[in-house]
């Protein structure tokens, strides 16, 4: 090659860069345009991201009052869909005793009766109530029945289904005794099965605990 023919090569080079450029950066534009998917492991709290959490919304308790969650900012959660002639109606006597354990710590339980699966809520407010207290003692807040799955749900466990779902990916709930745990930031964290007792959960509630009580 001589001298002269080097200005040819360049000119050369450069037409085959501007032949490939066009396709080329079209491909990057349209890699550009495609969503971005965020990595399961990869959750930003709701309140970074000005999301809905379980402060939120509203519900009216066991003596017929409205109460906005928010009351409960701060704290972890476990909301749990309860029932009187269940099977695992007895672990009310664990969520009890979980409740007096950690409510000092900033821990609260929530219960929701519902009467949806094999009509075992049957009562009323009063008949709930009454049961609970006399039966288990139970001093955790209580909640009006509410439906949890359909199109009746409640809006709050509307919420936590879209945020947690169940074994094999689906969002209804399958049974009484369904938990949520919820962070201080009002995230879901967790969802546990109606097999999973409060005794089982306690670890769990101990350590998201202790690490809202290091933030």
């Amino acid at each position: 090659m001589t001298l002269a023919d080097a200005p040819l090569i360049r000119g050369a080079k450069s037409d085959l860069r501007a032949s490939l450029a066009g396709p080329t950066l079209q491909r990057y534009a349209r890699v550009e345009e495609c969503p971005v998917r965020r990595l399961p492991w990869s959750r930003p709290s709701a309140k970074l991201l000005d999301m809905p959490s379980a402060y939120d919304f509203t519900a009216t308790d066991i003596d017929g009052r409205e109460r906005p969650l928010n009351e409960f900012a701060g704290k972890a959660l476990l909301i749990v869909n309860v029932a009187s002639k269940c099977g695992f109606t007895p672990q009310y006597a664990g969520l009890e005793a979980l409740w007096r354990k950690h409510r000092d710590e900033g821990f609260a339980i929530l219960g929701f009766p519902c009467d949806q699966f094999g009509h075992q809520e049957p009562g009323d407010a009063d008949e709930i109530k009454h049961f609970c207290s006399t039966s288990y003692d139970v001093t955790f807040p209580l909640f009006a029945k509410i439906e949890v799955n359909g199109g009746g749900a409640h809006p709050l466990y509307r919420w936590l289904k879209s945020e947690q779902a169940g074994l094999l990916g689906t969002e209804a709930i399958k049974w009484n005794f369904t938990k949520f745990l919820v962070d201080a930031q009002g995230g879901v964290v967790k969802r546990y099965a109606p097999v999973d007792t409060p005794e089982r959960i306690d670890k769990d509630v101990t350590a998201l605990l202790a690490e809202n009580a290091g933030e």
